[in-house]
């Protein structure tokens, strides 16, 4: 099997620089990007997008998709996934979970995790994940910051289940767990 790598931490810990110099020696990548597309209503944001993909290397090519799991099965060259934390935002987002009732969305995003889980798997092709560690933080207020921690939380254990390898960064500073 292959190389599957999560590479979680806290914000601005490194994570994201961390992932991409796992695969910096690979001539070709596929970059999944599961965050929103810049439609020009968030300049920061725009900035911040173009910013990232400035950087990548030439071999490098980006696919902007909620749907990660068909990216992951579809692509046959090592890829990097930044990040989960974006993609179960997606999910929430499509399924207007933030404020409907647990059972009419966690069967849907039962069912994304273990596709996603799925293709994980099976990558044949050195692979890295990036995601946000949400255990490190206070019961969040509202019921949104609760939702969000308890799918990435969950999102987190069963990738690193799959995982090869995992990855914490704190500082800058990597921790092999």
């Amino acid at each position: 099997m292959g190389h599957r790598v999560l590479v979680t931490g806290g914000v601005r810990s490194g994570k994201s620089r961390y992932a991409e110099s796992l695969l910096q020696r690979e001539p070709v990548v596929t970059y999944i990007a599961p965050g929103p597309a810049p439609d020009g209503s968030d300049p920061e944001w725009s900035a911040r997008v173009a910013e990232h993909q400035r950087q990548r290397p030439d071999g490098w090519s980006t696919e902007e998709t909620s749907d990660v799991a068909s990216a992951l099965e579809r692509s046959a060259n090592p890829v990097i996934v930044d990040c989960l934390g974006t993609w179960a935002t997606a999910m929430l987002d499509e399924l207007g979970a933030w404020d409907a009732p647990d059972a009419v969305w966690r069967p849907e995003i039962g069912k994304r995790l273990d596709g996603l889980v799925e293709a994980w798997s099976a990558r044949s092709q050195l692979s890295v994940a990036v995601t946000n560690e949400v255990g490190f933080g206070v019961v969040p207020e509202h019921r949104s910051g609760r939702v969000f921690r308890d799918v990435l939380g969950l999102v987190n254990q069963r990738v690193a289940e799959c995982s090869d390898e995992v990855a914490l960064v704190i500082a800058g500073r990597v921790l092999y767990l």
